[in-house]
């Protein structure tokens, strides 16, 4: 159902960091379609807050909040191989769309409008989606190396093409796993069916120095090369981190639909090392992801962002990493997407989010945009809306979280009953 509503004497931070003072915004049919000075008239009063876009997480493992904190302090091959990949292989659809609830309930808690999802039980995920009023790109990810490769892929391909235009906020791509998971042949059929259906990939290149090592041994190019020579810089790509993309890798990335989704909570997590995405964030197009939960233990994008940041400064200079620059490249999750998101001007969908920055946690207001990226934390998200309908009002996120709370319990306690399974694949 939309509706009208409107915004009254709000303060913009648009998209590129200007902000402008004492607007008004009329919301009509989810579209934003006017702003004006503020005047007389009913609406929302938003006196002394502060508007922006909604944030986008572009890149998220979402069923994986079920495992929230269940591996910790071990090294990452063990970490994939001896906790995640077992613990993933017993995982039901069921759970799935529990993980899937609780991540979106904690992202729109976040500010996320908009996510990008890379995972199996994709059914499950489109359901938990369209049930929470959030926006997602849903990825069904693919390993070409599995026995049962051209089901799977004939499987998700059916997929798409019965539902890619079912749902305003819903897109859907294919997930191939990486490189080291698809071979050539297999990564080939999968890129010409994401053509053949006029969709996009969403893949993880390059996340270690060893997968990146690994690559030249076996195939004499590095995991972007050879994405390139299966096609697949032919459609629109998501990159799953992308950390240890190589400067030869750059001419692959000019004037292409490529976005990289970093998430630097799980390089330090992980010890994965600073790659090389500080060196070049400059000249590839970037934006911020929280890769799953059992790794980055929160869904927070400002919260990565805020880490990159320092990371970065702390290795160079204190002066670089800059406010609005962080912003920017926050909003750049919108263009990955390609809904009509991102800015708060005319002819926009309305997900926007509310700020109350009048908090001890960021008072005083010297600069909105550092408050929001230093300081801030969910509680400063008064509301949020997507497509003009609000999925948080007055700090509150507008779903059924005592049932969500009560499935996950469940769920955990199943999970510790029966254990680990079969891995089906090496990291």
């Amino acid at each position: 159902m939309k509706t009208s509503l409107r915004l009254k004497n709000v303060n913009i931070i648009h998209h590129n960091g200007k902000i402008e003072v004492a607007k008004d915004i009329a919301i009509d049919n989810g579209i934003i379609q006017s702003i004006s000075a503020t005047g007389t008239g009913e609406g929302i009063d938003c006196s002394g807050l502060y508007v922006t876009p909604g944030l986008v997480n572009l890149h998220a493992h979402s069923p994986m909040n079920i495992f929230k904190g269940i591996a910790e302090d071990v090294h990452i091959d063990d970490w994939f191989n001896k906790e995640l990949f077992p613990y993933e292989s017993k995982l039901t659809a069921d759970e799935a769309y529990w993980g899937t609830m609780l991540a979106i309930a904690e992202m729109i808690n976040n500010g996320v409008t908009s996510f990008a999802d890379h995972y199996f039980f994709s059914e499950a995920i489109y359901a938990a989606v369209d049930k929470s009023g959030i926006r997602a790109d849903i990825a069904t990810t693919l390993f070409g190396m599995s026995p049962n490769f051209e089901e799977e892929l004939a499987s998700a391909t059916a997929f798409i093409a019965h539902n890619k235009d079912n749902n305003s906020r819903i897109k859907l791509r294919f997930g191939p796993h990486a490189p080291y998971t698809c071979p050539p042949n297999t990564l080939t059929k999968i890129v010409a069916s994401a053509k053949a259906l006029d969709v996009g990939i969403h893949i993880h290149l390059s996340e270690t120095k060893t997968q990146v090592d690994n690559s030249y041994n076996a195939s004499y190019c590095s995991p972007f090369e050879f994405l390139n020579d299966c096609g697949g810089f032919e459609v629109p790509v998501i990159i799953g981190h992308g950390l240890w993309v190589e400067h030869t890798d750059l001419p692959l990335l000019q004037d292409k639909n490529v976005y990289f989704a970093v998430c630097p909570k799980t390089y330090m997590k992980l010890a994965m090392g600073s790659g090389r995405i500080w060196d070049i964030h400059h000249k590839i197009n970037m934006s911020f992801g929280t890769d799953g939960a059992a790794s980055s233990n929160s869904v927070s994008p400002i919260e990565q962002a805020r880490l990159f940041a320092l990371h970065g400064k702390m290795a160079g200079s204190a002066e670089d990493f800059r406010i609005e620059y962080l912003w920017q490249q926050l909003m750049k999750g919108h263009q990955a997407l390609a809904f009509n998101t991102g800015k708060v001007e005319v002819g926009y969908d309305a997900d926007l989010l509310v700020w109350d920055l009048n908090k001890v946690n960021t008072a005083p207001i010297y600069h909105p945009l550092t408050s929001i990226i230093y300081s801030s934390d969910a509680s400063n998200i008064k509301h949020s809306l997507v497509q003009g309908q609000f999925v948080k009002y007055d700090g509150m996120v507008k779903l059924d979280l005592e049932e969500i709370i009560c499935n996950v319990k469940s769920i955990q306690a199943d999970i510790l009953k029966r254990g680990k399974g079969e891995k089906k694949i090496n990291y």
